[in-house]
Formats: C-alpha cells, structure tokens, sequence
C-alpha cells in the first residue's frame, strides 16, 4: 500500500445542503385537508383542556394560535346578541354582534399592551391567545346560564347563573393567570394581573346582564 494513501472515514456535509434526514422530514404541503384540518383541530382541543386544567404553563405559549380565540369570539357574539325582535328596543336582551367582537379583540389588545410596556417576556400574539382561549370556561358558564333561561325566571335561578358565571370567571382569571404570570416582572406582576381580571369581569358582566333565552 501507498504510505501517501491516507483513508478517510465519515460523511462529508455541505452546509446548507439538504441531508437524508431533511428529506425524510414530513411536509404538510403534500398533506390531504382532511389531515390538516383534523391536526388542527386536535391542537385546539388540547389547547382547550389545558385551559380547563392549567397544570402546564407553558402550553399554551409554545405553539400559539388564533383560532381558538376566533371560535370562541364568534361563539360568544352569537350567543349574547339581542333577538332580531328587540335589537331596536333600548331594552335588548343583549348586545349586539359588533360589541361583543370588539370588547372581546379589543379588551385582548389592550390588556397585551400593558403586558407589553411593563417589560412582559412574552409575545404579542402568545398574550393574545392566551387571553382568547382563557375565556373558554366563560363560555362554558354561558352555555349553562342559556339552558336555565328556558326556565320561568326566580330569584333562585338569578342565584344560580350569578354563581356560574362567577365560576367561570374565577377559573378563567385563573387559567390565564397561571399562563401569564411568569412572563411578568415580579414587582409589576400586580400592575400586569389587574387589566386581566377587568377583562374577564366585562365579559362576566355581560354573560350574566343576558335576560333573553333566544
């Protein structure tokens, strides 16, 4: 053998080239609909659940979306929009669509501008989802305050939405807290918390302001 032969062992890489592994990554491009949206919507359910159960706090943070919020946003307008019977009566069971859109967007967008100037640590789009998918057990509390409307309205009943709702609106404050929270300088925590617990208080108040059942 050539003493000027020298072996040479290993895999010679061109940065920026494609590799084996790259090529075998998956590519949602060539995904069906049916499969994309289904993984979409399995990512929302999960997002979901960890509203209900905050044990994660950074779940909702590492891969954010805007669907959930957008689901729930629309959910909430339809639901407390004042009847087409009353929507020209100063007594209207309930606000209209475009209220209910901008309080919910709007309150976000304010709220993550506060996270934002007190030196939060945390995106703008991550505080908005998860504002948006916070108000899940609201929504909750309004799907069993319109099933008890159907009923012959008592003062008991009263009691019974208003504790609800109130439930809803602490595991909400809740939910998000536990999300938020870290993300916050820990002496401007208290300044970051209050515009949140005013949020989910406006949308409480108008879930529990809603006297009409259709």
């Amino acid at each position: 053998q050539n003493m000027n032969d020298v072996y040479l062992e290993g895999d010679i890489t061109v940065p920026g080239a494609p590799t084996e592994e790259d090529d075998q990554e998956f590519n949602t491009l060539d995904e069906p609909v049916r499969e994309t949206i289904m993984r979409d919507a399995r990512a929302v359910g999960k997002k979901f659940f960890h509203v209900m159960y905050p044990k994660e706090s950074k779940a909702l943070l590492r891969e954010w979306d805007l669907w959930g919020p957008l689901i729930l946003c629309v959910f909430l307008a339809m639901m407390l929009q004042g009847s087409t019977e009353t929507a020209d009566s100063l007594s209207t069971g309930g606000p209209q669509f475009a209220e209910v859109f901008v309080i919910y967007w709007v309150g976000s967008l304010i709220v993550t501008l506060n996270t934002k100037l007190l030196g939060g640590s945390i995106s703008f789009f991550q505080s908005v989802c998860v504002l948006g998918y916070c108000v899940f057990p609201l929504s909750v509390s309004l799907v069993i305050c319109r099933i008890i409307l159907i009923a012959t309205q008592t003062t008991a009943l009263f009691i019974v939405r208003f504790i609800v709702v109130m439930l809803g609106f602490g595991w909400s404050t809740f939910a998000s807290t536990a999300f938020l929270a870290d993300s916050q300088p820990p002496h401007r925590k208290a300044l970051a918390l209050y515009p949140i617990f005013l949020f989910y208080f406006v949308i409480s108040w108008l879930i529990i302001s809603n006297t009409h059942s259709s």
